[in-house]
């Protein structure tokens, strides 16, 4: 025997929406803080986001991760160049025209690590390539 059970939605904390969403928590209205989020609200908020949100991607400020992006370097790079706290559309535009010395170096840094990640991803492909040469050998 089934049991029929009603199905309940998900939920999420706030700050897990938040992260999800690519905005920065504190600078949310009340009302989103303090609740929870459901999946289909937070499906909603990205197909039809409400000038709350719309304002904040375009103005921020910003999480880390999105003021990372946004310059082209790693959260860590950003540590290093002293960038802790959330910042303005307006601030990352500044920081990208001084282009300060720890910017230029943490996006070569960048460049570095996606470089090596592509060959060490075409070194898996061509060591794959030559095991599945030899194994059809070996048939």
């Amino acid at each position: 025997m089934t049991s029929l059970k009603q199905k309940t939605s998900q939920t999420m904390k706030p700050a897990t929406a938040a992260k999800k969403l690519g905005i920065y928590l504190e600078a949310t209205p009340a009302g989103f803080q303090e609740g929870v989020v459901s999946r289909e609200e937070l499906n909603a908020l990205r197909t039809e986001a409400p000038q709350w949100l719309q304002d904040l991607r375009k103005n921020g400020p910003h999480p880390r991760p999105v003021i990372a992006s946004k310059l082209g370097v790693s959260i860590s790079g950003l540590a290093r160049g002293g960038v802790t706290e959330a910042l303005t559309t307006e601030q990352i535009e500044a920081i990208k025209e001084e282009n300060p010395l720890w910017l230029q170096h943490e996006r070569a840094n960048q460049a570095d690590v996606r470089k090596e990640t592509v060959r060490i991803k075409e070194k898996h492909a061509q060591e794959a390539a030559a095991k599945a040469a030899k194994a059809a050998q070996a048939e």
